[in-house]
């Protein structure tokens, strides 16, 4: 029951809600009018080349914003071409057009170059405000300092190493990946007496409290058996867990148990790939349901679900507990997700920007269009401004067109042998259309179906099977963290709340940018939800968590925030009415790339042939990138897809 009144949580507060679209609720697969929706764009498109147009500092709901979507929901539906109109041909030729400006898209524009040449004109759509994709920048203003966050991709991390292509371009974009030590703070919570904790909610578990994370990992085991034993006692003292959950939780953590007696480690991989790790903390370690409900929802940054939804194998491999008697060899199982299999040098290769790898498409949009962002370096370009206006003008030779959705793509002859691709695109209440020699689709695979009629069915049904993972990342500004240190915590992981995961910024001060270093100054902390059900299969959960993302209105996620944020900080004398500074909510109903799962996709456990290596096919001179096309959510992903699609362009 919320025993929280409005008025103490602040909803009616004047917190910046520059971007503050109430009412956005929509069923998603009703007939929606194209007309009143493209008119609507009239006025965002107008805006952009006034040198107030800044998408970064909107707050309110952002990632996938209002606006954004609903051309596409329509072409889905069958009635955007009832009422589009005779598209106009804006007599405009490139020698490429990319459909989607991620960092995928502005890969590819970027290699295209490389071997097409500095004269080469290119067009890169984007059917959002900003570009860079789920790359997204995050600004907020204070009188003492600007503050950034990331609203997607958070950092150049992976769990394999980086491909000397994907490292390459890091490397031609001035990002020194061996140098981030000097700009992380790694001491700076510690310093003040924070680490992670767990909160425990009374609906779940009888009591708000908020207690210790003794295996701050994914349930990750310590390698010192002692340190952990202390850590997990001190846990259980406080844990309002009943006495048999509280045994149930340190048999599991602390004691080595061979759960599958009597089969090789082969044998026990192939078992644990075909059971969820929930199952096998029910039917094989059999716990407590209040210890499964107390690691369900760990993974669920990573994958979208949780552990109902996650192998046991892939458990193992991210060091969840339960293993440590098992007796596995440490080399990756068949069917194991490749976040799921450590390597130390993939470990090493880190670097967070304070907006995320937002600092990264802004480098390429730096080098793609010189005039649009300011500077000469890796690190001046997170306190660099863009200059929206100059991203679209005819005298570049590269052009970014914002506020722009692809409605068709075909080839101007016969597929085998047309000299060009013709793009028609939806913008400012009507619709347009270019020519160019190449086209690269680097928009998310779900799309290109109903842009791209003319690909044979068994890509398109390849392409429909990657419909992306949900997400919310919300970035909320505060007046200061006092509250955060009085709790000793900086980062807490909530079972059974609205976001699952919610912390202080990382500490990184880079390019003239600097970090929230004393309690008393303001700081963002940044929430993780990933809507899903669990139970039901991964796709079917995304699905259902994509409908809830499309159907709550910003207020209702405000009021949860407030309210998480109450319970959870305010035993520290946290106000949510008075603390909380701005709020951006960035929603991705269509969040990270799909990866296949032991559990769900039978070809990845036994082989063949999958759907990414079909849907990426090329189709006579159009190419096809994005992560999607790699089954693979990290940014090194979507730039060797784009690396690929360039490829197979100049080649043909």
């Amino acid at each position: 029951m919320n025993d929280w009144k409005d008025a103490e949580l602040g909803m009616g507060r004047a917190i910046t809600r520059r971007d503050f679209l109430n009412g956005v609720a929509l069923t998603v697969g009703a007939a929606i009018l194209p007309a009143d929706l493209l008119a609507a764009a009239d006025m965002q498109a107008s805006r952009e080349k006034s040198p107030d147009y800044y998408p970064p500092a909107l707050t309110g709901l952002r990632g996938s914003h209002p606006g954004s979507f609903d051309v596409a929901h329509s072409l889905r539906d069958g009635t955007f071409w009832e009422h589009a109109g005779t598209p106009v041909d804006t007599g405009e030729t490139y020698d490429l057009v990319v459909v989607g400006g991620g960092i995928s898209g502005l890969s590819a524009a970027h290699f295209f170059r490389k071997t097409a040449g500095p004269k080469a004109r290119i067009l890169i759509l984007d059917n959002h405000d900003d570009f860079g994709g789920h790359a997204k920048r995050n600004e907020f203003k204070t009188p003492q300092r600007t503050m950034l966050g990331f609203g997607g991709t958070f950092s150049i991390e992976s769990p394999a190493p980086y491909s000397a292509v994907a490292k390459g371009l890091i490397e031609e974009l001035g990002i020194d990946v061996p140098s981030y030590p000097k700009y992380a703070n790694r001491d700076l919570y510690r310093s003040f007496g924070l680490g992670p904790k767990i909160f425990f909610d009374k609906e779940t578990f009888g009591a708000d409290k908020l207690v210790t994370n003794p295996t701050p990992r994914v349930g990750g085991e310590s390698e010192d058996d002692k340190v952990l034993a202390h850590a997990v006692e001190m846990f259980l003292q406080e844990a309002p867990l009943s006495e048999s959950a509280k045994a149930d939780y340190r048999r599991l953590v602390t004691e080595k148990t061979d759960y599958l007696p009597g089969l090789s480690s082969e044998e026990k991989k192939a078992r644990l790939a075909r059971m969820s790790y929930n199952s096998f903390l029910a039917d094989l370690v059999k716990v407590s349901p209040e210890v499964i409900k107390l690691f369900q929802n760990m993974p669920q940054p990573l994958f979208g679900v949780g552990f109902d939804a996650v192998a046991a194998q892939d458990a193992w491999g991210l060091g969840a507990p339960g293993f440590s008697g098992m007796n596995l060899d440490p080399a990756p199982g068949r069917g194991m997700n490749r976040d799921a299999i450590p390597n130390q040098e993939a470990q090493a290769y880190f670097f967070h920007f304070p907006d995320g790898n937002a600092s990264i498409a802004r480098l390429l949009v730096r080098k793609l269009i010189p005039q649009a962002i300011p500077g000469q370096s890796a690190t001046d370009v997170v306190m660099a401004r863009a200059n929206y206006a100059r991203l679209d003008e005819k005298s570049s030779p590269v052009r970014i067109r914002l506020n722009s959705t692809a409605v068709r793509v075909k080839h101007q002859e016969d597929t085998a042998s047309a000299k060009g691709v013709e793009i028609a695109y939806a913008r400012g209440g009507k619709v347009y259309t270019v020519k160019a020699a190449h086209c690269v689709l680097a928009c998310w695979h779900v799309v290109i179906p109903y842009i791209c009629e003319q690909l044979p069915e068994k890509q398109k049904e390849a392409l429909s099977s990657s419909a992306k993972v949900p997400l919310l990342y919300t970035n909320v500004a505060l007046r200061n963290w006092k509250a955060f240190e009085k709790l000793g915590t900086n980062a807490i992981y909530v079972p059974d709340g609205y976001h699952s995961y919610m912390s202080l910024d990382l500490p990184v001060s880079i390019g003239g940018y600097e970090c929230s270093k004393k309690p008393e100054e303001p700081i963002v902390v940044h929430m993780v939800k990933t809507p899903c059900k669990p139970g039901r299969p991964a796709r079917d959960q995304h699905l259902l968590g994509r409908v809830e993302l499309f159907t709550t209105t910003f207020e209702t996620m405000e009021r949860n925030i407030r309210e998480q944020l109450a319970r959870v900080v305010g035993p520290g004398g946290f106000d949510p009415a008075n603390d909380i500074t701005a709020i951006t909510v960035n929603r991705w109903p269509h969040g990270y790339a799909y990866e296949y799962s032991s559990l769900w996709d039978k070809f990845w456990l036994e082989g063949g042939e999958t759907p990414c290596e079909v849907a990426r096919k090329p189709f006579g001179r159009i190419a096809i990138a994005n992560a999607d096309a790699g089954a693979y959510a990290y940014t090194d992903g979507a730039i060797d897809q784009a690396y690929r699609a360039v490829g197979e362009l100049m080649k043909g």
